[in-house]
């Protein structure tokens, strides 16, 4: 068993608020990491895609009154987003006989979809987390490139060889487009989203570009957005937005996009093992990838995440506005020896961050000059989530 850090978080989170929304992708491990709360306290476990469960909610209202003095979980609670008006209801009735916190656990597996069923109904009474794929400091350093190789669903990382791996995610991506996605109202064929999915694969970490995208599926440029609403919303693909602050300059306005979990990105492209993935063309760019998505999981809470680039080429490849307003520069390179390219430099002088990091495959701290330091992957993120 992975000891999840959100795991304290979550724990200190119920301690002060009615509810708590716990949101994450399918099979990230959701369910083990509520249960393991649900055995810290009185609990019970209702799973809405179990029919027997679902049954116990036909009166919500009388059913949750009877354990009122335990922590109810609710799983996959967008399957009964009429339960939201029952729960606030319940919520302030307790409010009012003393008991203010670590009423409601509830599962959810995309972000918006939880976040309008929920946001006026429980208002000012419930807290949003976010459960991660595994990262570098749950899985040990001696393990990354293992990690970047299968990603971070618990069932892909852990499989006995990268060919049962393989098969998990095959098997995942298939069941997400198949049954998942149109549980969430979509009505997008399924072998079209997995055409736009794998297109998202090719391009992993470049500029959303939805007209080139549409040209190669044959559908309106609209299509696409539309099409990357929804993987953003499923929590399977980030959209990284551009800094736009500095008024001064021509600044490139396009987001970043990229696969969350390397792993997916490595199925839909038919990479199976870590030799395939060196010879690819993707290697770079699943790189940079997978450091922007493990730092951002890493920062705390409230770290605000972009990309620089100027309409004259002066980037950095990530930016974390830390809570308090500091900058972090964040450069990714896949050579184990890197070297820092005169366009970071420009860009640190517009910026002027606090901090100024080369991310690379190796071990060793050391300087590069001009105030850059070359740090490895699991480094940084220590430093983040201290």
């Amino acid at each position: 068993m992975i000891r999840r850090r959100l795991f304290p978080q979550l724990l200190k989170s119920l301690d002060r608020n009615p509810a708590v929304a716990l949101l994450g992708p399918r099979q990230v491990g959701k369910t083990t990491l509520a249960l393991q709360v649900g055995a810290t306290r009185p609990s019970i476990y209702l799973d809405l895609e179990d029919t027997a469960d679902r049954a116990k909610l036909t009166d919500a209202k009388g059913y949750l009154q009877q354990h009122t003095d335990k922590l109810v979980i609710i799983d996959e609670v967008h399957r009964a987003p009429e339960i939201f008006q029952t729960l606030r209801g319940l919520i302030d009735h307790a409010r009012r006989e003393g008991k203010t916190t670590a009423q409601f656990l509830l599962l959810g597996s995309a972000s918006v979809d939880l976040l309008k069923q929920s946001g006026e109904s429980l208002a000012g009474r419930i807290s949003y987390l976010e459960l991660s794929l595994f990262d570098v400091l749950e899985t040990a350093t001696a393990t990354a490139d293992r990690l970047w190789v299968r990603g971070g669903f618990p069932s892909s990382f852990l499989a006995a060889d990268d060919a049962d791996s393989v098969a998990w995610r095959e098997d995942f991506i298939r069941t997400y487009l198949e049954r998942d996605v149109p549980q969430f109202g979509s009505r997008i064929p399924a072998e079209t989203l997995r055409r736009f999915w794998t297109m998202l694969a090719h391009r992993q970490a470049g500029l959303f570009n939805a007209a080139a995208l549409a040209e190669g599926l044959g559908v309106e440029g609209k299509s696409t957005a539309r099409y990357l609403d929804l993987l953003v919303d499923l929590l399977l693909v980030r959209r990284l937005p551009a800094w736009h602050r500095n008024a001064g300059k021509r600044l490139v306005k396009s987001p970043k996009v990229f696969i969350r979990d390397s792993g997916l990105a490595h199925a839909l492209l038919r990479i199976g093992d870590q030799e395939q993935l060196l010879g690819h063309p993707v290697v770079g760019a699943s790189w940079e990838a997978f450091v922007i998505e493990t730092l951002i999981a890493a920062a705390p809470r409230g770290t605000e995440a972009h990309f620089y680039r100027t309409a004259t080429g002066n980037e950095i490849d990530l930016v974390l506005t830390l809570p308090g307003g500091k900058l972090w520069a964040v450069e990714i390179k896949r050579s184990s020896a890197p070297k820092v390219e005169r366009g970071f430099h420009l860009a640190c002088a517009d910026l002027e961050p606090a901090q100024r990091f080369v991310v690379y495959p190796g071990n060793e701290r050391y300087p590069l000059g001009d105030d850059v330091h070359a740090i490895s992957l699991p480094g940084l993120a220590g430093m983040l989530a201290a």
